[in-house]
């Protein structure tokens, strides 16, 4: 079974999405995780926007990268140019993928403004997703 990590700044909220959409979309193929090079727990707006999008991501939690350096990954996909530049080097077969997504965390304005931006980053992420699952 193959074995992929998400990797990005705090495990809060691009790599928290993907790895939703990536479960979803491979179902039983594949074991998914996700981390950060830091922690900075779950977003609660990401949990929100991808709820309404009938992704349950509400029992995830927020990981270091560390934690997995005992598993042998297929792939690492860092979503986030500091994750790709601060991600650990895997010695083994692991194929590594970048795609970096704005951070809707950082963005300011209304709720509806918020809403709206991590709604964008969350469908850029869907489309990843699919594409990566058939490509592999």
């Amino acid at each position: 079974m193959k074995k992929i990590l998400v990797l990005c700044t705090g495990n809060s909220c691009r790599s928290q999405m993907a790895h939703g959409y990536l479960q979803h979309f491979i179902k039983d193929k594949a074991q998914v995780y996700s981390a950060g090079v830091e922690i900075h727990g779950l977003n609660p707006f990401a949990v929100g926007i991808m709820a309404e999008d009938g992704i349950d991501i509400s029992k995830h939690t927020s990981n270091h990268v560390d934690e997995y350096q005992d598993i042998e990954f297929d792939y690492v996909i860092t979503v986030c140019d500091n994750a790709k530049e601060a991600c650990p080097f895997f010695p083994t077969k692991t194929k590594t993928i970048h795609h970096s997504f704005e951070d809707p965390s950082k963005s300011s304005g209304t709720a509806k403004e918020l809403i709206a931006e991590f709604r964008k980053v969350r469908n850029e992420i869907k489309e990843f997703s699919k594409e990566f699952i058939t490509g592999i």
